[in-house]
């Protein structure tokens, strides 16, 4: 169930099996097409206009790009390729600390006396006293992602297929298995028929049609879920924090009865789903990867999401690992163990959904659910080699939800696939009345992802239209093998489909970093912190502890600083989208980095390592934009790459349509070799 050899590792980024790449491209079979100038040859010339695959976004609202009268402010800068805004390489100065130097550090912050000498310094070193404290910003505070009421409206997405907001779930998944090309079934016959079975390829609908074809029975699949989690455990890649057995053998065998009857509810029926350790799933507590919450904070229904995937019959298959409170980047749980990367054990699955993307990259599940409050959605898929969409702020419903990060945290997808990513939001896409958010979702569109040649000719000319904004200094700051296998995979989309890339400058990207710190931080403390106090703090792992201890120093002036800086980087995002469509980034600034021995007991403190972990993701969090992370290739080591698109809200089918092409184009790069 483990990536093993090089050989297993690449093929894990296979595409759909039942898409035929060089049809899905252009619509001529591989033995006509044979090389990228025969493919750019049989695409059709440009004669439709960008806005045919992507949303319009104009500016609509004075209030979100208005710059309040000067008063010595920091003004306002340019987001044009030539702005004064200069990119800040900043290496983040706090110690890399772990076992025993890391609980003297810990004390030392839980100590009144020091802790009130080494906390401002830490502030001021990494620059939070001087953006969010000295500097001052005439901009008002935007307290919650919002953006115009105009712009759902705007959003004019075409080769699309819309569902209405009152869309009951089983519909919404029908219509998205509508916009996939036919499968292929000769794959699913022969894998049911191999003694050498394996889950890694499947996809959803390989699991529906091996059950409608009766070569298999959910019951079958759940038992072979158990054998496959219990094996991955014994290899200590502790990707599960709970699994009930009895529970998912009993949902199987109604889900078999329903496909006995011919009555299945959807694709998703019978299909194992697993769920971070963040979101409520009966029977299993809530724990956050701690071992106190989970009794200070009773579960006593499903989270929406997990409501929304069995009415669709999905068999809900467990809790998943995760980084503890959701306070670092590597996955390491001192309580449930470090999650492993099934590409290689001595490196990190990413946090904070490191379990929910593990499983799906071993195959031991086709998809999961996840949390991304500062990219711990995108983050681990990233690194796990595998598909993480985060949708809008507040096109998902948040309710069942551990209250960690209120405004920058929402439920994801990590899928195998794209396609698989498509039918996971179908299935829970759709806000609530009563949810907190001010900017109620438009209805929901799915990409058409159709492979007929009349879908293909349409799909090249609207990629020829499609610009994406880069920041080069930014999408450069990577490791080499990052950058040059992201440069690659953007180029070959240029090569096939003249798509134009629109120099940028996003300013003040480091100040955005900070403000999502403390933002996310003042949250989760808001939040948790009593109970913490009163249950949590020596059951906590060291890591955890110093994140409370920064989070408590946080005051109301740096905390509306961070709101105002939300405030000018909706702006600054805006202006880009009246120039391009998407935003192209590396997902991580590195490869998944190894785990050290001695964090594995009571964690590890590496700011500096999460930053390089983070450095693309904050805008999907902090501005509640959609973003998704997409494999496309491997380091020399064999460890997984990603490209990261983040669009316009509202635009999810833009997303998945784009990333469905960057699919296929990595598969093409992968066979060329």
């Amino acid at each position: 169930m483990i990536a093993q050899s090089s050989s297993s590792k690449k093929s894990m980024l296979k595409s759909p099996c039942t898409l035929d790449v060089h049809t899905f491209l252009v619509g001529r079979p591989v033995e006509e097409v044979k090389d990228v100038d025969s493919y750019r040859a049989h695409l059709p010339e440009r004669s439709v206009q960008a806005s045919d695959l992507c949303t319009e976004f104009t500016e609509i609202s004075p209030a979100m790009v208005v710059k309040v009268a000067a008063s010595g402010g920091m003004e306002l800068l340019s987001t044009e390729e030539n702005s004064k805004a200069e990119y800040r390489y900043v290496t983040v100065r706090a110690p890399r600390l772990a076992g025993f130097p890391l609980k003297c550090f810990t004390w030392f912050l839980e100590t009144g006396m020091t802790s009130s000498l080494i906390l401002p310094k830490l502030k001021k070193d990494n620059l939070i006293t001087k953006t969010l404290v000295e500097s001052k910003y005439d901009e008002p505070p935007m307290y919650i992602p919002q953006f115009p009421r105009e712009a759902a409206r705007l959003v004019q997405e075409q080769m699309v297929l819309q569902v209405q907001p009152d869309t009951v779930p089983t519909d919404s998944v029908v219509s998205a298995v509508r916009c996939l090309p036919p499968q292929a079934l000769d794959k699913v016959y022969n894998e049911v028929e191999d003694k050498q079975y394996s889950f890694r390829h499947w996809t959803i609908r390989d699991y529906a049609q091996a059950y409608i074809s009766g070569r298999l029975t959910p019951i079958q699949v759940a038992e072979r879920f158990i054998s496959a989690v219990e094996d991955s455990q014994n290899q200590g890649m502790n990707l599960f924090s709970a699994m009930d057995s009895r529970d998912v053998l009993a949902q199987a065998a109604e889900s078999a009865a329903r496909y006995k009857k011919g009555q299945p509810l959807s694709v998703l029926d019978g299909v194992p789903i697993a769920v971070k350790d963040e979101i409520d799933c009966l029977p299993y507590a809530t724990t956050g990867g701690t071992t106190w919450l989970g009794e200070v904070r009773q579960t006593k229904d499903d989270a929406q999401a997990v409501k929304c995937l069995r009415s669709c019959g999905a068999v809900m298959v467990g809790k998943t690992n995760m980084h503890e409170l959701g306070m670092g980047t590597t996955g390491i749980n001192p309580h449930y163990g470090a999650t492993r990367n099934p590409y290689d054990k001595t490196r990190a699955s990413g946090g904070s959904s490191g379990g929910s993307a593990a499983a799906v990259a071993a195959g031991i599940c086709p998809a999961a659910l996840g949390v991304d409050g500062g990219g711990s959605v995108r983050m681990p898929a990233g690194l796990c080699g595998v598909v993480g969409l985060k949708p809008t702020f507040g096109r998902t419903s948040n309710v069942g939800v551990l209250p960690l990060n209120w405004t920058v945290g929402m439920l994801g997808t990590l899928t195998g696939t794209v396609e698989d990513a498509l039918i996971m939001y179908a299935a829970i896409q759709g806000a609530l009345p009563h949810d907190h958010i001010v900017s109620f979702p438009p209805p929901a569109n799915f990409p058409l992802l159709m492979d007929s040649h009349e879908e293909t000719m349409r799909r090249g000319k609207l990629m020829g239209n499609l610009k994406f904004a880069k920041f080069s200094e930014w999408f450069n700051d990577s490791d080499e093998p990052i950058r040059k296998a992201c440069c690659r995979a953007v180029r070959l989309v240029q090569q096939l489909y003249d798509t134009q890339v629109v120099e940028v400058t996003i300013p003040e990207l480091e100040e955005m970093r900070l403000a999502h710190f403390v933002t996310i931080g003042s949250e989760c403390f808001t939040s948790l912190g009593m109970d913490y106090q009163q249950s949590g703090l020596e059951a906590s792992g060291g890591d955890v502890r110093v994140g409370f201890s920064i989070y408590e120093s946080f005051n109301s002036r740096e905390f509306i600083a961070a709101q105002q800086m939300r405030f000018r980087q909706m702006h600054y995002h805006n202006e880009i989208f009246k120039r391009a469509d998407i935003i192209i980034t590396p997902t991580t600034g590195a490869t998944a980095p190894l785990l050290r021995r001695n964090a594995e007991n009571c964690g590890e403190l590496d700011y500096g390592l999460g930053a390089k972990l983070m450095r693309f993701l904050i805008a999907g969090n902090f501005l509640g934009l959609p973003a998704i992370s997409v494999p496309i290739g491997h380091d020399e080591d064999g460890l997984p790459i990603g490209l990261q698109l983040i669009g316009r809200p509202w635009s999810e089918a833009t997303l998945l349509h784009v990333a469905a092409v960057i699919e296929v184009c990595t598969l093409i790069l992968h066979t060329s070799r």
